[in-house]
């Protein structure tokens, strides 16, 4: 997209879906005072193209802009369009966007591999794509962009669940739209909207409260997967967790796990049992397994 087409479009882009904005105000004398700075869930990725590497599960995208270089691993469960909300594939040369969650893991590797939620391919059509977290009243975590969302626009999201308007409050939204006001903050009525959510897999921990407030707070995302810390959830849930060193076995009554790190086999009493995602020591000294294991232990509890 040309720059110079929609000037108010280009400023917001820059605003939306970056990692952290501290937002200025003047005091009555006139003297700026800084407000605090809000983190974004989400952390950007820019860049063209530079040749591709298809493998089994994900194809493997070369990123560079200027001399940075990034590897983008994309699977058909990544989210791709183009600027103005069309489905499209990925090729050699396409300028991008991508966002990812910004508590991602990455492996520690050169160049960085990320694995994106959204990948947005930039074009000469007129057309802008927004990433961000909005509030009760669709206003953007960073204070830069408020939805006004009628009826025409174009709802969906990513888990398959039907939603509309009232679902949007409280959400990470990818927003398609084309003109912004002038105004501080800037408004638009999108013509797409997509809340970004969990798959229906993920969604299942409803049944301890406290659990929940777990997980909100400290989870990974992992090849699609959400991971969370074991032995917080499992010591809530009353098991016994006693570290091996390379993994922990929890215990409760008759009931036995033997877990370890970079396995996807656990043992459950003298069964063998598989996780989806390997359990990953993802802070030190901390384990992280998928969640559907978390729902496992609940159904236990």
């Amino acid at each position: 997209m040309k720059v110079t087409k929609i000037v108010p479009i280009a400023m917001t882009a820059l605003l939306v879906g970056s990692t952290a904005l501290a937002t200025t105000t003047f005091a009555k004398t006139g003297a700026p005072v800084e407000q605090e700075q809000v983190q974004s869930v989400f952390i950007k990725i820019t860049g063209t193209i530079e040749s591709v590497d298809v493998r089994e599960n994900a194809s493997y995208y070369s990123i560079k802009e200027e001399e940075n270089t990034n590897i983008l691993v994309v699977t058909a469960e990544t989210l791709v369009f183009d600027n103005t909300g069309k489905k499209v594939g990925l090729k050699k040369g396409d300028k991008i966007i991508a966002h990812t969650y910004a508590n991602k893991p990455m492996p520690l590797i050169y160049p960085a591999e990320y694995s994106p939620e959204v990948v947005i391919v930039e074009t000469e059509a007129v057309g802008m794509a927004a990433v961000g977290t909005f509030n009760k009243n669709l206003l953007d975590a960073n204070l830069s962009l408020k939805l006004n969302v009628s009826e025409e626009t174009e709802l969906s999201s990513l888990s398959g669940k039907r939603v509309t308007i009232a679902d949007l409050a409280e959400k990470n939204l990818l927003v398609f739209y084309t003109i912004t006001t002038m105004s501080i903050p800037a408004q638009s009525s999108p013509h797409k909207v997509v809340v970004l959510d969990q798959k229906e897999s993920d969604q299942e921990i409803a049944t301890n409260a406290v659990v929940e407030k777990i997980i909100a707070k400290d989870f990974y995302e992992v090849d699609g997967t959400k991971m969370v810390p074991l032995r917080l959830i499992a010591e809530e849930l009353g098991y016994k967790v006693d570290s091996t060193g390379t993994g922990a076995i929890l215990s409760k009554g008759a009931q036995t796990y033997t877990i370890t790190c970079g396995e996807k086999a656990y043992g459950y009493n003298k069964a063998l049992r598989y996780f989806e995602v390997a359990p990953a020591l993802l802070k030190t000294g901390k384990t992280y397994v998928p969640v559907q294991f978390i729902q496992e232990l609940i159904n236990e509890y």
